[in-house]
């Protein structure tokens, strides 16, 4: 064989290399990229989401750590958001497991673009130390909000949650309250929210979806 004829072989292996590699990259990019749904796809998902996003009034509540929790903190990031109360035997510890189990799961980049929020649907009873005790436990990252209850009941109506309290024996009572969780897109309004019954797998491929196609929301 000649030196020609050898080096022409080199090169033509090289170029099959290249065009392997080339291949796998694109297929494994391909893999990654959250996978878009169409608005019937994302409601068949239990994602419903408006056409146009809603505004709703300014906030002056209170985080676990004590500090303010106003509309600022909606701003730059999606927000989910759960309605319920610490003392809540079932829905509410389930639904925030799902929701930890949701973010644990998320690529350390995505994570910095999400933040999980509970706001107390009991705030005579959750106090700060309880809601610190509380919501981190599910994920350091997780906070816990509570207010006066004219401010909560405010800001739920807005979202669409209703809630009541239910008595039980003697002084005792419990709090009836809608289960969805609501979405608030990185302008800081209502972009719309997940019906339960809450898997994680499907709330990670739906907001996967929602956040690629976010620059094309009406603002």
């Amino acid at each position: 064989m000649s030196t020609a004829q050898s080096r022409g072989i080199t090169r033509t292996v090289i170029l099959v290399l290249i065009a392997i590699v080339v291949m796998v990259l694109g297929f494994i990019w391909r893999i990654n990229q959250p996978i878009v749904m169409h608005d019937r796809e994302l409601r068949a998902n239990g994602a419903v989401m408006f056409e146009t996003p809603r505004i709703f009034s300014e906030l002056q509540l209170t985080d676990h750590r004590g500090e303010p929790f106003t509309k600022a903190n909606l701003q730059g990031h999606w927000t989910l958001v759960f309605f319920g109360f610490t003392n809540c035997p079932d829905i509410c510890p389930a639904t925030m497991s799902v929701l930890g189990e949701m973010y644990s799961k998320l690529r350390d980049r995505e994570r910095e673009r999400v933040q999980v929020v509970m706001v107390t649907l009991d705030p005579e009873r959750d106090s700060i130390a309880l809601l610190r005790d509380y919501v981190p436990y599910f994920n350091a990252d997780f906070l816990g909000v509570t207010g006066s209850e004219p401010r909560i009941k405010r800001w739920s109506a807005e979202l669409n949650i209703a809630y009541g309290q239910v008595p039980l024996e003697g002084d005792d009572y419990t709090i009836d309250h809608s289960t969805q969780l609501v979405l608030i897109n990185p302008r800081g309004d209502y972009h719309g929210f997940f019906k339960a019954p809450h898997n994680e797998m499907m709330l990670r491929k739906t907001w996967r979806s929602i956040d690629a196609t976010f620059d094309a929301w009406p603002q």
